[in-house]
């Protein structure tokens, strides 16, 4: 496997120095942490100063720091506090992204499969970037972070779908037949962890939490690998079996001990947060093609473009899902975390490089206008959420069930 020791020992670095800028300029300005992370990996990169390379180690490490920021994902939803108004509001939503994106990208792609492939990336919402943003805010667990939360959940799991059905290269049949078949497994999977079997495995979590077995951790290895070998063995996106992997994993952590529970899923963060996905987000800078998008005036119009559409294509139909009796500002930022996109982009706009069917050009376009996305939308929508001294904050949604309308 191809490696280079400056890129083993650089992109653990720009890990290292992000949250220390995070923090040295969060008391004027909060910047999500991903947003260094991807600029510092395009700054150290090739297309700038061209001291970390690409390789093929560098890669493994990146796709599964991807998996993983989808594991992540998934396993922080609960189905018992978005079901109801919030999923489905938030699936409306996507269904009416989904027809706008992809009918506003045939006007101006250059054929029906670029079409396609602009119209599912401008659908996604980021729910693994957008998750640590309401964590550190204290919003994950009021109505508006349910609503957001709802919204990100279909915002990922949609485009994973749109992706296994129309851009795996089988006929729409096949491929859904494929999927059923995916689902099936799954689904029983999903079933038997909701009615209790993992139940026996918490007493083993517990009694390794603090030993060398850590059987929680190596858990999750394993179900995060099998069902994204699934999705490979189908030629489906490995994206879906790990976004699957998350919600199976909660669902076979219910009923543990709270402690418990907070304890293993802070050594998951730890693994996920602390190692793999800033790999990701750097090597995404790393890889980032600056010198198409600024190569031709033309494509470089079309970053600014995809942002805006953005906004309107995803975030327009994500108000749908805030709470009700929403503030106008409430509103806005609900529409602007779900207008916040990047991997969904990113793994789309790959699989339309490779497949021959997106200019380079485009893509890096549309990746730029993930980026920006990302450093501007949640910015702007916790400005909105800010509440006058003295306001009440929302009360959380309870565990075990949804809010109140």
């Amino acid at each position: 496997m191809d490696y280079s020791i400056g890129t083993l020992i650089l992109i653990p670095a720009i890990a290292v120095a992000a949250p220390l800028l995070v923090r040295a300029l969060g008391r004027w300005v909060a910047i999500p942490l991903v947003v260094f992370e991807i600029v510092l990996g395009l700054l150290l990169g090739p297309a700038v100063l061209d001291w970390i390379r690409p390789d093929d180690f560098a890669e493994f490490l990146s796709d599964f720091g991807l998996a993983m920021l989808f594991f992540l994902a998934g396993n922080e939803i609960d189905l018992r506090t978005t079901r109801g108004r919030p999923l489905t509001r938030a699936a409306i939503g996507w269904l009416v992204s989904l027809a706008a994106g992809t009918g506003i990208a045939t006007l101006f792609a250059p054929d029906l499969p670029a079409a396609a492939f602009i119209g599912i990336a401008l659908t996604s919402t980021a729910l693994g970037t957008i998750m640590p943003v309401l964590r550190d805010s204290g919003e994950l667990r009021t109505p508006f972070g349910v609503a957001v939360i709802a919204v990100g959940a279909v915002g990922e799991f949609g485009p994973l779908l749109a992706i296994s059905l129309f851009l795996s290269g089988r006929s729409p049949l096949v491929a859904a037949l494929v999927l059923v078949a995916f689902a099936l497994v799954a689904g029983l999977a999903l079933w038997l962890a909701a009615r209790g079997t993992g139940r026996p495995l918490h007493r083993v979590i517990t009694a390794t939490l603090h030993t060398s077995g850590q059987f929680g951790v190596r858990l999750v290895v394993l179900v995060l690998v099998a069902l994204v070998s699934l999705s490979l063995v189908l030629d489906l996106d490995m994206l879906l079996g790990a976004f699957t992997a998350g919600v199976l994993y909660r669902l076979l952590l219910s009923g543990a001990p709270a402690r418990d529970v907070e304890i293993i899923e802070g050594k998951i963060e730890a693994l996920g947060y602390g190692f793999l996905v800033p790999i990701f987000f750097i090597y995404t800078g790393v890889t980032f093609d600056l010198a198409s998008l600024v190569s031709d005036l033309a494509t470089l119009v079309l970053l600014p473009a995809f942002l805006l559409l953005l906004l309107i294509v995803r975030g327009v139909p994500s108000m749908l899902a805030a709470p009700p009796g929403s503030s106008h500002r409430d509103v806005a930022a609900t529409a602007l975390f779900g207008a916040t996109g990047l991997p969904i982009i990113v793994a789309v706009t790959a699989i339309g490089v490779d497949a021959g069917d997106l200019p380079s050009g485009t893509a890096a376009a549309l990746v730029g206008a993930g980026m920006l996305s990302v450093l501007c939308f949640p910015l702007v929508a916790l400005l909105l959420r800010q509440r006058p001294d003295g306001a009440d904050r929302e009360p959380e949604v309870p565990a075990n069930g949804t809010a109140k309308d």
